[in-house]
């Protein structure tokens, strides 16, 4: 039997009939999806908190964010969208980091990590302390007293916190910490012991601010059975000694008197 074509118009018919079931489906699929991800079932009833909550508590946290997980919490477990509930969370003072996940059918599970707190930016009390990966936040402890302060260009706080632990380390040789770093503009150090004594630094790489410091403590306890008394300041900048003024004299442990690098 010979087959015959369908008209043109009938095979448009066709084809347009078959889109429009297709997208029929689609659309209907597209509905009873959106019905699930939005069905009571999968409605967020509890948010558990755990990590670190030293400066959190758990209740209070949730009471703050109350508001606005209000309106983060509407569309379900599913249908939510975790990267705004994450930034809500780590908005919050001493919060470093948040993870969120779901936990089915309509808990969410919030992990903390918080700030360590090593010092101050700037001032003692100013707000701004840093952490211990050497990064600045913004935070009021409860006690913060014992932090020493760090200072200098915001883009190098890393940079100073790791000269500090270096030059705090070598100074706790002579029962000596330091209370404050800090980092001039033109790259100069300067450093206030918790004796009250101010020591200057200089420029130069970790390395060979540490090599000074070396050198200080080697030798400063020579100088201190000739001539005692209070150290109140102390220049590394020479070359191959230091200055130090002691409390009623000054020397110098080296034989040029003008300091290799005198930029402040």
């Amino acid at each position: 039997m010979a087959q015959t074509d369908l008209p043109l118009d009938v095979k448009l018919m066709t084809m347009v009939t078959h889109a429009l079931v297709m997208v029929f489906a689609v659309l209907c699929l597209g509905a009873l999806a959106n019905w699930v991800l939005r069905h009571p079932v999968w409605a967020v009833r509890a948010i558990a908190v755990h990590g670190e909550v030293d400066h959190q508590n758990a209740v209070g946290l949730r009471a703050q964010l109350a508001t606005q997980m209000r309106s983060r919490l509407s569309g379900g477990l599913l249908a939510m969208d975790l990267q705004p509930v994450r930034q809500m969370f780590e908005a919050v003072p001493w919060v470093r980091h948040a993870l969120v996940q779901r936990e089915f059918p309509n808990r969410l599970r919030v992990t903390l990590e918080e700030h360590r707190a090593v010092a101050w930016w700037g001032q003692a009390g100013g707000g701004q302390l840093v952490n211990h990966l050497g990064e600045i936040f913004d935070a009021s402890p409860d006690d913060g007293d014992g932090l020493p302060e760090l200072a200098g260009p915001t883009a190098r706080v890393a940079e100073v916190w790791a000269l500090y632990q270096l030059l705090d380390a070598e100074l706790e040789r002579l029962d000596l910490g330091i209370e404050r770093l800090e980092l001039s503009e033109r790259g100069s150090w300067r450093a206030t012991l918790d004796n009250g004594a101010r020591m200057e630094l200089g420029r130069g790489s970790p390395e060979e601010l540490l090599a000074r410091a070396r050198r200080f403590t080697a030798t400063v306890s020579q100088l201190a059975e000739r001539y005692p008394g209070a150290v109140q300041s102390v220049d590394l900048r020479y070359p191959n000694g230091y200055a130090l003024r002691m409390r009623g004299v000054t020397t110098v442990n080296e034989e040029d008197a003008k300091p290799a690098n005198n930029t402040r």
